[in-house]
């Protein structure tokens, strides 16, 4: 049974979201017993808490409170993804097989949540991944602190040209390209996929 005192928050992303989040919830007098990436867990039961209001300040801040239980699921996928991701250097993502990873973490068959998001997103959980992962290898190559190699690795390629195929599919250019265009623009989190 879903808790009643859990609100469900789109586009948040990183742990600046968060932050945000908590700031403007706790300004509404919404005493927060847990905050992570897309879920706030409240004292107030959710009947009790100034929804309208927390629904004008998510919208006005770039968030979106998410009542449809279709799209929570959606959001925790994403939410999912994104955080193995991030956490690359904790997780060994050439061991997450992602179908288990999602089945597991949100207890759901993976074939259901599959034909879910590629309905309601219009692309599949494996392209949503290898946006993801594209999006981070463009952050790391812009720090400069890695070589393509071991960007690879990190984020679980199984060789470089795996990786370099996949980036020029998704962006249109090499990862040296990548690199050397001083104009090129990474997307926000929130915004793969759209």
């Amino acid at each position: 049974m879903q808790k009643q005192n859990r609100l469900y928050i789109k586009n948040m992303v990183c742990p600046r979201c968060i932050k945000v989040v908590q700031e403007e919830l706790e300004k509404l007098g919404v005493i927060i017993l847990s905050i992570t990436l897309g879920e706030v867990e409240t004292e107030q039961p959710k009947e009790e808490l100034p929804l309208q209001q927390i629904s004008e300040m998510l919208k006005n801040n770039g968030f979106e409170l998410i009542e449809d239980s279709n799209a929570k699921i959606i959001e925790q996928i994403k939410k999912e993804i994104i955080s193995a991701i991030q956490q690359y250097e904790e997780i060994d993502l050439d061991k997450i097989n992602f179908s288990k990873f999602l089945r597991d973490k949100l207890v759901k068959d993976y074939h259901y949540l599959s034909s879910l998001f590629s309905k309601t997103e219009g692309i599949t959980i494996e392209h949503y991944v290898i946006l993801q992962k594209t999006e981070k290898a463009k952050e790391l190559l812009k720090y400069g602190e890695f070589t393509l190699s071991e960007i690879a690795y990190q984020l679980g390629y199984s060789s470089v040209q795996h990786l370099s195929r996949q980036f020029k599919n998704v962006t249109g250019m090499t990862a040296s390209q990548f690199k050397s265009d001083q104009n090129n623009l990474r997307k926000t989190i929130d915004s793969i996929g759209n």
